[in-house]
């Protein structure tokens, strides 16, 4: 039946996967006409074309507290248990990116805790836009990245409670975990080198060419003042023509 676990499927963190999601959600859940239509017999490989189909994200809304199909597929993977590798084909894939925030959700609630830093922190480089359904039913715009960091922050999201993962810092103080490392650091460090370059030039560089029009300006100007320099025998000679011009003897030289 659509209800029940396959009988091969293991355990996760100690009990029956569908368990993860709270009794009174996976009612919902059961009773929702998606679930009935969409999820009744569906495979892992039919999981994939439903997820294909998705066109938002969500957990239960409204006053009935109706189930997403999101959450419904959620609730199936989880009956299903598909192969590891399968769902982190689900977040490597860049065609569809409700199938990867179904793949992140899954591994967020069954994988263990490096795993989840492994493949869920690359995802923080994924900016697209996703549609969620809030509780009143009303669709808000969010981010991939930021969806992520909701699964990795928060104790509870889209309406399962989210199984608690050590801090990183404790990861990495075991050998666990590598020292994070963002394309933001490699590009901060990319304006840090270049910063330094270039003060270093500014400090071989000598000043401004603004000194050398300074020092030609004041070459310029020495000319100048040499050749407007007045000799005594010129200020006589102009002294005489004004002389004259007024009636008066001239100067002796």
């Amino acid at each position: 039946m659509a209800n029940r676990l396959q009988r091969e499927g293991a355990v996760v963190r100690g009990r029956n996967p569908q368990n993860l999601i709270e009794k009174i959600i996976k009612t919902r859940i059961y009773e929702s006409m998606y679930w009935k239509e969409q999820c009744f017999g569906l495979a892992t490989e039919n999981v994939i074309d439903k997820g294909a189909e998705l066109r938002y994200i969500g957990g239960v809304y409204g006053g009935n507290f109706k189930a997403t199909p999101f959450l419904c597929l959620t609730l199936k993977l989880l009956q299903l248990q598909p192969e590891k590798e399968i769902i982190v084909e689900f977040i490597r894939q860049d065609d569809f990116k409700y199938i990867r925030a179904l793949g992140a959700y899954y591994i967020r609630l069954t994988f263990t805790p490096v795993e989840i830093y492994k493949y869920l922190e690359p995802l923080y480089n994924d900016f697209r836009k996703l549609r969620y359904m809030n509780k009143e039913g009303r669709f808000e715009l969010i981010h991939m990245d930021e969806f992520i960091d909701n699964l990795m922050r928060n104790e509870h999201y889209l309406d399962i409670k989210l199984p608690q993962i050590p801090r990183r810092q404790a990861l990495e103080e075991i050998d666990q975990l590598d020292l994070y490392s963002s394309v933001l650091d490699a590009e901060l460090d990319k304006i840090d080198v270049s910063d330094s370059d270039g003060d270093d030039e500014k400090r071989k560089k000598p000043k401004p060419r603004l000194v050398s029009r300074k020092r030609s300006r004041s070459r310029s100007r020495s000319p100048k003042r040499r050749s407007g320099k007045k000799t005594e025998k010129d200020e006589i000679a102009e002294a005489n023509a004004l002389r004259a011009k007024l009636g008066l003897a001239p100067l002796e030289q």
